[in-house]
């Protein structure tokens, strides 16, 4: 119900059907699905929003087609109708499409480019399925369900369950720009039909590729915020959230509504920046405060929205300020995918110094690989830090550094928390994962840059960021935008060279320098704080000791993965601030919520 608690549709057709939920943002009245053709050969449900609906619309029109309501679900159909499969490469937006063709008996499914809107499917014995989340697929009778030991080592190692996998091994999710297409005569067969990759555009002054970024992005920002509802917007204090608001501040004669919410602790709060930016822009402004108290009660709600483990902390505040804003509007704009656009992580900058090192030098940081745990937590931090900017300069290319740096844990500390034989379900480490992703990172860009910033958006945008947005807002039926990823932005971020967005070690330089005239003086030079919580101290006092009661009383501690006995000396050392341990404890804590809370159907075959 909660992603789409306000219409429903249900079409049979012998031994195939499909049903929708749906949340009414645009065409409120006729858009109701499945939505058929003129002939009754073609049915299609969707989940998303396609922002240039009307210029396809008046395309069509102009072909002869006459249209019967005035959204955009009939819109992608008429498309889908003229031009077929490549449709999709036209369609701006976010957006999970099902189409039934009566006549050839044949399932079309389509993803959007960059994977903003999920579609999971499975294929057993019992039948071919899918949905929009997991939690449809496990309620489905005969099928069977098996959590997937890649699974979990992606999970224990990045924080989430890597494209396409699922945590079930009988499941997996359509691929961002990806078709795929059902028959009854043979195995589904899926194919690309948008593949990311640099393409350079002619050379011009810094002036005209701001002015292009600027121009692109009031044009987006004026796309997405159309609606038959209420819009909105989050907004954290950062570059990416001001850059949102400012631009529709700039587009709409109304205030904009803002939402943010902060912590009791200094060091994490941005929300006195968030207020000074709606003051000087005029918005209808709200904060809230989230506590430890509240987030800890909120955790086993917020872990079920997401049907698998899912061990990203600001999940936490995302899902909070969803239900927030969703008291007022039922849209809300964010700034996801500027970072990986744009080269706006740390990561990056530290990326193009390695990038640009001799080969034997990157050589000499394997050493540090070889020097042991020290008993000194302010010497470990040292440690942890040189490790984590130089220990990875000796891998190959730019795809490997990327697993290497997006990593919660690493391979040696897997090792001592795992027994041997779900070790041996890894299968290779990173030169495995860069194999399955990426074979050959030099026919992506021969700039190891360029080649962690493909993966970033290729990998970690769908996979971490994407995820965690919708879930947590559709859970609270509100519909979140992301315009840095609309088609034309990422066109437009794919042809920039690198030194418009990581300009020396400011990233995202070309949205801060087209965006600046819109916001207070001096407000974008300040570090990047990252929507994240207070981990570290919260697990040395009463989270920690929540997290331990998970671990003891769950049936995690009793499943065969574990050397339990590394496990309680992790929680020990971290309580006794040796080291800190707050990644590895969060994402332990969220396994065992979704234990607790998994789905019947569910074996654990694999231990």
């Amino acid at each position: 119900m909660h992603r789409g608690p306000d219409d429903q549709g249900v079409m049979t057709d012998g031994d195939f059907g499909f049903g929708m939920r749906r949340l009414s943002i645009i065409d409120i009245e006729g858009g109701h699905q499945p939505f058929h053709s003129p002939d009754g050969r073609y049915a299609l449900v969707f989940n998303g929003e396609i922002y240039n609906f009307r210029d396809l619309r008046r395309e069509l029109q102009a072909l002869g087609r006459v249209f019967e309501s005035a959204g955009d679900t009939e819109v992608i159909l008429a498309g889908y109708e003229r031009w077929g499969d490549d449709v999709w490469t036209k369609l701006d937006g976010m957006f999970a499409v099902a189409v039934w063709d009566m006549h050839a008996r044949r399932l079309t499914l389509a993803r959007d480019p960059v994977g903003i809107k999920p579609l999971y499917y499975t294929d057993q014995a019992a039948g071919f399925a899918f949905g929009s989340e997991l939690k449809t697929l496990t309620l489905l009778p005969g099928m069977a369900f098996d959590v997937d030991a890649r699974a979990l080592h992606d999970y224990f190692s990045f924080g989430h369950v890597r494209t396409p996998r699922s945590i079930y091994a009988q499941v997996r999710t359509l691929p961002p720009g990806h078709v795929m297409t059902v028959e009854a005569s043979g195995p589904p067969a899926m194919r690309a039909y948008w593949t990311p990759a640099y393409h350079p555009a002619e050379p011009r002054s810094e002036a005209r590729w701001i002015e292009q970024f600027r121009d692109q992005w009031l044009d987006t920002i004026g796309k997405q915020m159309v609606a038959d509802v209420d819009v909105g917007a989050f907004l954290s204090g950062g570059v990416d959230s001001s850059a949102v608001v400012a631009a529709m501040a700039q587009v709409s004669d109304r205030p904009v509504r803002t939402f943010t919410i902060g912590f009791p602790d200094p060091r994490f709060d941005e929300s006195p920046h968030a207020e000074a930016i709606a003051r000087h822009l005029g918005c209808n402004h709200v904060t809230r405060t989230l506590e430890l108290a509240d987030a800890q009660a909120m955790l086993p709600e917020v872990q079920h929205c997401y049907d698998e483990p899912f061990a990203d902390p600001s999940a936490v505040p995302t899902w909070y300020v969803s239900q927030i804003a969703a008291q007022e509007v039922k849209v809300a704009l964010s700034g996801d995918g500027g970072d990986e656009l744009f080269f706006g992580y740390k990561r990056h900058a530290t990326e193009r110094r390695i990038g640009a090192l001799p080969a034997p030098l990157r050589k000499l940081a394997r050493a540090l690989d070889a020097v042991p745990t020290l008993p000194s937590r302010h010497a470990n931090a040292v440690l942890q830090r040189w490790r984590k900017t130089t220990g990875s300069a000796a891998l190959p290319n730019g795809v490997a550094r990327f697993f290497a740096k997006t990593q919660i844990t690493n391979e040696a500390f897997r090792r001592e928390i795992f027994s041997a034989e779900f070790i041996a379900e890894e299968e290779g480490g990173i030169a495995a994962l860069v194999a399955e992703y990426f074979p050959d990172p030099a026919a992506i860009s021969a700039d190891t840059l360029e080649q962690f910033g493909l993966a970033d958006l290729a990998l970690n945008l769908p996979g971490a960021m994407l995820t965690k947005v919708d879930r947590a807002s559709m859970a609270h039926s509100l519909e979140v935008r992301v315009p840095m990823l609309g088609q034309g932005m990422v066109d437009l971020a794919l042809s920039m060279p690198a030194d418009m967005k990581l300009h020396g070690k400011v990233g995202k330089y070309v949205i801060r320098q087209a965006i600046a005239p819109w916001l207070p003086v001096g407000i974008l030079d300040r570090r990047k704080q990252g929507f994240q919580m207070p981990l570290a101290a919260w697990f040395a006092g009463d989270f920690g000791a929540y997290a331990e009661q998970l671990w003891r009383d769950s049936g995690v501690r009793e499943q065969g993965m574990w050397r339990t006995g590394a496990v309680d000396k992790v929680f020990a050392d971290h309580r006794a601030g040796k080291r800190d341990y707050s990644r590895f404890l969060y994402a332990l804590a969220i396994y065992c919520l979704w234990w607790i809370g998994r789905p019947k159907a569910v074996a654990l075959g694999i231990l």
